[in-house]
């Protein structure tokens, strides 16, 4: 079974046409100062808490095939650049990648005017926001950001259930036979997965003026690849999800943020508890990162 909904952005083409903080100049009296440390572990635990919006009781969606990056309404080159950066990413995830040409499942719109692009979208592809069954969205709140939000890139992830064994979509879409879902006796696994089904992305060219394409392409690839919350405070992390942060250096995609996607796309995922799921790509991450301060801790062999 196919489900359709990447076919309906071919019908956008018609539609397709830093304030810092004030500085204070009376020294405040401080009596005490206290620094609370964390641990590596309630850092990750944190990072991963506050960054993945998947639908109600459903788990993090994530691709299980090859995935396809279109960008529209750029320049060859700049476009180039972008679907490069994403590829990249994908690639080094561990995701095969389609050849030019091939059909996207992750479509880059970029225009002048991110909240029309996006009100368009709702009236002219209603299916890709209400796609007819349930969990594929993070639903009615999240419908009104996209359309009214002033960020620079705002995204839209539609995902479907399948199951484990077979890959079959496990829940009944519109006009078609329900599917024959397979139960099992386990407390703590079920036999259905969350898949990806397609991410558009709008890029708001005038709200992005100063970046480079390479670091637009990398931000766009974190959020293409995982069901990252637009609202997650990450401040007090190395990642590009900080791009858009005032008086934050971020080049493009760190150690952390390909640690986090790493561990995404390791993670069994089939489990019935969503917070279960989170725990474990924590758990995975934080191995990784444990292992990659014992690295760089040893010195380095005598010659």
């Amino acid at each position: 079974m196919r489900l359709g909904l990447l076919a309906l952005a071919v019908l956008l083409g018609p539609v397709l046409t830093a304030a810092a903080g004030q500085a204070q100049d009376d020294p405040t009296q401080l009596e005490e100062i206290i620094v609370e440390g964390r641990t590596l572990s309630d850092t990750v635990r944190q990072f991963v808490d506050e960054v993945i919006a998947a639908p109600l009781d459903r788990g993090p969606a994530r691709w299980t095939r090859r995935v396809c990056v279109g960008v529209v309404n750029l320049r060859p080159e700049a476009a180039q650049v972008i679907a490069d950066r994403v590829g990249l990413l994908a690639a080094e995830t561990g995701l095969p990648v389609g050849e030019p040409g091939c059909g996207p499942n992750i479509l880059v719109m970029a225009t002048d005017d991110g909240p029309a692009l996006a009100q368009a979208m709702m009236v002219s592809n209603p299916r890709i926001f209400r796609p007819g069954y349930a969990g594929a969205t993070l639903g009615s709140v999240a419908r009104e950001r996209f359309q009214s939000t002033e960020d620079a890139i705002r995204w839209w992830h539609v995902s479907i259930p399948r199951q484990v064994d077979n890959n079959v979509i496990a829940v009944r879409l519109p006009g078609l036979t329900p599917p024959l879902v397979r139960q099992d006796a386990s407390r703590l696994t079920t036999r259905i997965y969350n898949d990806f089904a397609g991410v558009f992305v709008i890029l708001d060219i005038n709200r992005a003026a100063g970046l480079s394409f390479q670091q637009i392409g990398d931000y766009i690839g974190m959020v293409a690849l995982a069901q990252i919350d637009p609202e997650a405070d990450t401040r007090g992390n190395d990642t590009i999800l900080n791009l858009f942060e005032d008086g934050r250096a971020v080049d493009g995609t760190t150690d952390w943020d390909r640690s986090f996607l790493a561990s995404l796309y390791a993670a069994e995922l089939n489990q019935r508890r969503a917070n279960a799921q989170g725990g474990e790509i924590s758990s995975i991450m934080i191995r990784d990162r444990q292992a990659e301060e014992r690295d760089d801790d040893d010195p380095a062999p005598e010659r």
